[in-house]
């Protein structure tokens, strides 16, 4: 059984959770993951259950080693953990989901002392090599609280059984092990090369609840680096030093004009 965990979850776009702590009781995240806590918690870093499990852990994408803040003191202890880049915070109450929950890479942030993280491996070949996350997956385990972080804004969708959906690979954050998840080719030559939206689909189909994400951080990733690279090849021709010379100019109180 997993810790019974109180929380609250700050901020818009770019979301912290606070956990509060009865004595005894405790919270595992991801190694960096803290932002502050109270006075009378312990940080308890290990491999969680043994190098096998540390190692699978990498797998998935998460460090080797997790840390369990675990609270000795009196009344209510407090520790908060943020998100890596921006986006939302999502709280899912396994006992509620059927005890387990599969999510992509990277996304598990925190999660009650007793939840397990384990690898999943998809069914299907197709999904395993155009999925955009490959054949590996997160699975969470256990009966209490668990957070799992996205890029922007999230939406929640409640497949009923035979409902499909077809979503952009990188923007699928989390889904119920009930919901079937294979990949779809785009269709149409004009839409594989110039549809901008890659040449493959998820397809999801229910029954069961299916978490997305508006900006996977993929996605900005590749904003950032194109906008650094035209900033480089801006500089190196001069063209940065231009303009910057001709807003100086406008708005910088020089009077040669």
């Amino acid at each position: 059984m997993a810790d019974r965990i109180d929380y609250k979850i700050y901020g818009d776009d770019m979301q912290v959770v606070e956990v509060e702590l009865d004595q005894g009781e405790g919270v595992r995240a991801e190694a960096g993951a803290m932002m502050f806590m109270e006075d009378g918690i312990e940080m308890q870093t290990s491999t969680g259950g043994g190098m096998f499990k540390g190692f699978k852990r990498m797998i998935t994408g998460e460090s080797f080693f997790i840390t369990t803040f675990l609270y000795n003191g009196r009344g209510k202890g407090r520790v908060t953990f943020g998100a890596p880049y921006p986006g939302k915070v999502i709280p899912l109450d396994l006992s509620e989901l059927g005890c387990s929950f599969l999510c992509q890479k990277d996304a598990f942030l925190c999660a009650a002392r007793g939840i397990e993280i384990e690898v999943a491996f998809t069914k299907k070949i197709g999904a395993g090599l155009f999925g955009g996350e490959g054949f590996i997956l997160q699975r969470l385990v256990g009966e209490g609280m668990v957070f799992v972080h996205a890029g922007g804004t999230i939406i929640k969708k409640d497949l009923g059984a035979g409902q499909s959906l077809r979503v952009d690979t990188g923007c699928l954050v989390a889904f119920s092990p009930s919901v079937d998840y294979d990949i779809q080719f785009v269709g149409g030559f004009k839409n594989a090369l110039f549809g901008g939206e890659g040449v493959f689909l998820a397809r999801l189909t229910g029954p069961g609840p299916v978490y997305l994400q508006s900006l996977p951080f993929s996605r900005l990733a590749d904003r950032i680096f194109s906008a650094a690279r035209w900033q480089s090849k801006g500089e190196k021709s001069g063209i940065a030093g231009l303009g910057d010379g001709l807003l100086g100019g406008l708005f910088g109180g020089d009077k040669s004009y």
